[in-house]
């Protein structure tokens, strides 16, 4: 009896031991990459993004951060935020067909957005930063790519350029990428048919008034003939 006890004991210990070894010996920690916050957007419009830089060296500061817009989808309006102990800089190039903002068409667009870090303001170990930027109108694409280059103090380049595969598993260097979906505004209902509705229910509220008006007065008509023939009843004598 306690032999059996013992090989069931080993048994369920073996077991534990397969399972934990499945679930952390070969289960791959996700890394940490580059992202953009919020990941979806709506065509036409304008939004605040923001790149998520997460730190993944032990030993060195990201001090360089390069975001790359897409060539086949400019952006007329970009802008950013400051972000203390980080200069920005914004390179531009042509494009053509031109952009149009606003009713103006605009021959050029930014190209990179660099932010360098000043002094010891770099991203530690263990550690993140966020970069906002301010762009619009958003084009009429399905999808923008941000290639992004990390430069760490000690030289490393981290390059996040790498562009998803439909239904394929996610790259080991990713590049953050916004996901643009057409506007879903219903159309405003004519304004007719609230005028119109408005005017059937202004005609039945009269027509109501109206008949209401019509009984009192038959019910009034009434009550005056009963009224006079009971004056015109002869009194009984005793």
């Amino acid at each position: 009896m306690i032999r059996h006890r013992r090989i069931a004991s080993v048994a369920a210990a073996l077991t534990l031991g397969v399972v934990a070894t499945a679930v952390l010996g070969f289960a791959a920690p996700a890394s940490a990459h580059v992202t953009v916050d919020p990941q979806e957007a709506t065509q036409g419009g304008y939004g605040r993004f923001a790149f998520r830089v997460p730190n993944e060296s032990d030993t060195a500061s990201t001090t360089k951060v390069e975001v790359v817009l897409p060539e086949n989808a400019p952006v007329g309006s970009v802008s950013t935020m400051p972000v203390p102990g980080w200069t920005v800089a914004l390179e531009k190039r042509r494009v053509d067909p031109p952009v149009e903002v606003h009713g103006s068409q605009l021959s050029e667009a930014v190209a990179k957005i660099t932010w360098t870090a000043t002094g010891n303001a770099g991203v530690r170990p263990g550690q993140f930063q966020e970069f906002p930027v301010s762009m619009g109108p958003l084009p009429q694409v399905d999808t923008m790519v941000f290639k992004t280059l990390q430069t760490y103090s000690d030289g490393n380049v981290q390059r996040w350029i790498e562009e998803p595969t439909p239904g394929g598993a996610e790259p080991e260097s990713p590049a953050p990428v916004l996901t643009l979906t057409g506007s879903s505004a219903a159309p405003a209902a004519p304004q007719a048919d609230d005028d119109d509705d408005d005017a059937e229910t202004d005609g039945v509220a009269t027509g109501l008034a109206v008949a209401g008006l019509v009984a009192g007065l038959g019910g009034l008509l009434l009550g005056g003939l009963a009224y006079s023939r009971t004056r015109r009843a002869p009194t009984s004598r005793e």
